[in-house]
């Protein structure tokens, strides 16, 4: 299933991974989607899940470049195993704000003036 991240990218990610079926060189995506809850609350929050929306883009170009030529190699296993890998810390980060456990809450009760603490209204 082809994963078109521009349009997936309007719909709030509880979890994406990336499954491969190295056997038959096959590559899955699946994503589940998730309501209004675990909304990023600090300005670093949704810094980083921006950043990694945008790794994951780039790693599964990359990955579409490498395996263009052999989908079985190494270096297309590699490339999709990179893909799964930043796509389960998106999905880590995800699940720890469903749990309302943001992972700037402890820095940010110590430096709630740092520029990552920044609250943003919904």
């Amino acid at each position: 299933m082809a994963l078109n991240l521009k349009q997936a990218s309007i719909f709030p990610i509880h979890v994406a991974s990336v499954i491969g079926s190295r056997r038959k060189g096959v590559q899955k995506v699946m994503m589940m989607m998730s309501g209004s809850a675990g909304v990023p609350k600090y300005k670093g929050t949704q810094m980083r899940e921006k950043q990694l929306t945008e790794m994951i883009e780039k790693k599964v170009k990359e990955a579409k470049e490498v395996c263009g030529e052999d989908a079985r190699s190494d270096e297309c296993k590699v490339a999709w195993d990179e893909v799964e890998e930043v796509s389960q810390a998106k999905a880590h980060l995800r699940i720890k704000l469903q749990l309302n456990q943001d992972p700037l809450e402890p820095y940010c009760q110590d430096n709630p003036d740092a520029d990552e603490c920044r609250i943003y209204d919904h």
